[in-house]
């Protein structure tokens, strides 16, 4: 394990330079950091934040953000004040002065190559989240799609049951949501979540949720079948049995309820929005700007 005292000495130069404001921002001075890339003169580093203004304003950034005055005397020329008065630099006002000053001066080399590494390390750390976010979406999606074609097996099971009829087969399913959702049908679900009627409820769950779900429908499917059950009623109490099954052993992990668990976008929706961006991009790289629609 690294101590305190070897973890400030892996810093880099540039980060030693860090400070903290009272209100716990961070932010560096102007003055050191000029020190630190050997301008002989700190009017010589102001031209080069000058330069690090106008890049931040051609990148649509607020300057008073990044680049904030110490001084607040007014009395003097404002040249005069702006020589004299040190200046606070966010980070990104820090990268844009290194990024834009002369890189025949070796600390300033340096530091460009530091900020190089930095953007790559960011852009690793992004891709790897990227890829994170993309196996959950996948997941997901296999999951939705692996609960339509279990409710076919289900509702098999069911006519053999007895059940029919559309609204036989909706009073069957709620029983399930009933055991699984505390006593809520698939209507009072939709209500809590702010779900328009022809919604489906399944399309806005997440992956936990889908896989309870999935247990739910499986086991009850297996359990018809294996009970050879020829009654309605029995079916509807099976199938409430197995979702209060589910349900009980949610409760005994300590995880969210069913019912509490978070609303999300409808996935058909996203895959569509997903598809849509990965066209785009495609355009975008093969014509080098995005096509007119």
């Amino acid at each position: 394990m690294k101590t305190k005292k070897t973890q400030e000495k892996n810093k880099s130069v540039f980060e030693k330079l860090r400070k903290t404001d009272k209100k716990g921002c961070e932010y560096w001075s102007a003055k050191e950091l000029a020190k630190l890339l050997d301008y002989p003169e700190y009017s010589l580093f102001l031209k080069v934040i000058d330069k690090a203004k106008a890049a931040c304003i051609n990148a649509d950034q607020d300057t008073g953000i990044h680049f904030k005055d110490f001084s607040t005397i007014k009395s003097v020329g404002d040249d005069l004040q702006r020589n004299n008065g040190d200046i606070k630099l966010s980070r990104y006002g820090c990268y844009l002065a290194i990024q834009n000053g002369d890189p025949d001066l070796k600390p300033v080399a340096l530091g460009q190559a530091y900020f190089a590494r930095q953007t790559r390390l960011q852009e690793l750390t992004q891709l790897q989240q990227h890829k994170k976010i993309k196996i959950v979406k996948e997941r997901r999606l296999f999951l939705r799609e692996e609960l339509a074609r279990r409710n076919l097996q289900l509702a098999g099971a069911a006519r053999k049951s007895g059940i029919t009829k559309p609204s036989d087969f909706a009073f069957f399913q709620n029983h399930g949501y009933r055991g699984l959702y505390g006593g809520l049908d698939v209507k009072a679900i939709r209500e809590i979540r702010h779900l328009d009627s022809h919604e489906n409820i399944l399309d806005h769950m997440d992956t936990t949720e889908l896989a309870a779900n999935l247990y739910r429908i499986t086991q009850t499917t297996e359990k018809l079948r294996n009970d050879n059950v020829k009654d309605i009623v029995d079916a509807n109490s099976i199938h409430f049995a197995v979702g209060l099954k589910a349900r009980k052993a949610i409760e005994d992990t300590g995880n969210a309820l069913p019912e509490n668990m978070p609303v999300v976008e409808n996935i058909y929706l996203a895959e569509k929005k997903d598809k849509e961006l990965k066209t785009t991009k495609k355009t975008v790289k093969k014509n080098g700007s995005v096509a007119e629609s």
